[in-house]
């Protein structure tokens, strides 16, 4: 059991290194679109994507060949150095990258060489395969001595990948164990493999994960519905929870069937419902679908503005459109409301959408 005071919990794990954060800003993240950094095609379209999308991210683990390894690193550091408005406090788009996992021989390397290279630029880095706060501690620990040295300011943020049984069991630790934590993500294809679960699809639902209508009149014989369930309902109303208790945010992982916008909006719908701020995105045309999806509708906010509004100063209970609203309706719509004020923040198409709303 540890016995560390909370005091220490805020301070600086290495001499010099920037002061941890108290609070994670709110920045929108819908969609976190992700890059090979050695893939020159990929290089290329990057200066168009920012202020574009809310996130890139220079991805160094899977998807990147062991040859690559290097070259991926070196070609996102010059990205980040040559890109204006990409990442930092004043960027337009946040850079975040994924490192490779923690056993793997290439992380140490990840870490030292991004962190007084690009340090200043770099937002936020996202951790695979998670097993605990063990994890975590070591990350934070290793980015404090790395940022000391060189003479960073702003700490760089941590983001989880859950994509192992134990990493989901060790939730609420791992979102507790440093003041870096910014988020979760969910690592579906992984996480399946280490479940044994027996799907090869990478995140998305499954065919044969159903309910069935009971027969009607005893007929087992007869039409009967068929209705197709969530496989990842539990862990990322688990993962919710976890990130809304410590103050951080959770996110969908990826969705593999590229060509399946239709899923794909699904899925990234459910979780925008369920709580969750945003998703990857491994193609561009799932930016468009994670910017629509995880952005508030104009239905949406014109009602949430009107309990705002019936509801004075919070207590008691207004009839609205023939529903009762109370306090915890006017919180619901908070909610919804100041995600609205965010995204038109950095999003000029929809401040537009949302300041023409007529109550």
């Amino acid at each position: 059991m540890s016995h560390k005071s909370p005091k220490d919990f805020f301070a600086p794990l290495a001499v010099g290194a920037p002061a941890p954060l108290r609070e994670i800003p709110a920045r929108p993240s819908r969609a976190i679109h992700f890059f090979d950094p050695s893939n020159p095609k990929m290089v290329d379209k990057i200066p168009q994507m920012v202020g574009t999308v809310d996130v890139l991210l220079g991805n160094l683990e899977d998807a990147i060949k062991a040859d690559n390894k290097v070259a991926a690193r070196e070609g996102l550091v010059r990205i980040a150095q040559e890109t204006p408005g990409l990442g930092g406090a004043s960027g337009t788009t946040q850079l975040w990258t994924r490192i490779n996992s923690l056993d793997s021989p290439w992380v140490l390397d990840d870490l030292t060489t991004l962190v007084p290279a690009i340090g200043d630029r770099l937002d936020v880095i996202m951790v695979p395969k998670v097993q605990g706060a063990e994890d975590i501690h070591y990350v934070d620990r290793l980015l404090a001595q790395l940022e000391a040295k060189a003479g960073l300011t702003r700490p760089i943020l941590v983001h989880a990948i859950l994509e192992t049984a134990r990493g989901v069991a060790n939730v609420e630790e791992i979102c507790g164990a440093s003041p870096r934590m910014q988020g979760l993500s969910l690592g579906p294809a992984d996480l399946a493999a280490d479940r044994k679960m027996k799907t090869t699809r990478v995140g998305g639902g499954h065919p044969g994960y159903l309910v069935r209508e009971d027969p009607r009149d005893g007929d087992v014989t007869g039409p009967r519905a068929i209705f197709q369930q969530d496989l990842w309902h539990y862990t990322i109303a688990k993962m919710v929870d976890a990130c809304a208790t410590h103050g951080i945010y959770p996110y969908y992982g990826p969705f593999g069937d590229i060509a399946d916008v239709v899923a794909a909006e699904d899925q990234f719908r459910n979780a925008f419902l369920l709580g969750c701020v945003g998703t990857w995105s491994l193609h561009p045309k799932q930016i468009e679908i994670a910017n629509r999806v995880f952005s508030p509708s104009v239905e949406d906010i014109r009602h949430a503005r009107r309990v705002v509004a019936a509801m004075g100063d919070g207590t008691g209970a207004v009839m609205l459109d023939g529903k009762m609203e109370d306090d915890a309706s006017l919180k619901q719509c908070l909610v919804l409301v100041e995600l609205a004020e965010e995204l038109a923040a950095i999003d000029p198409s929809l401040k537009a959408l949302y300041d023409g709303i007529e109550l």
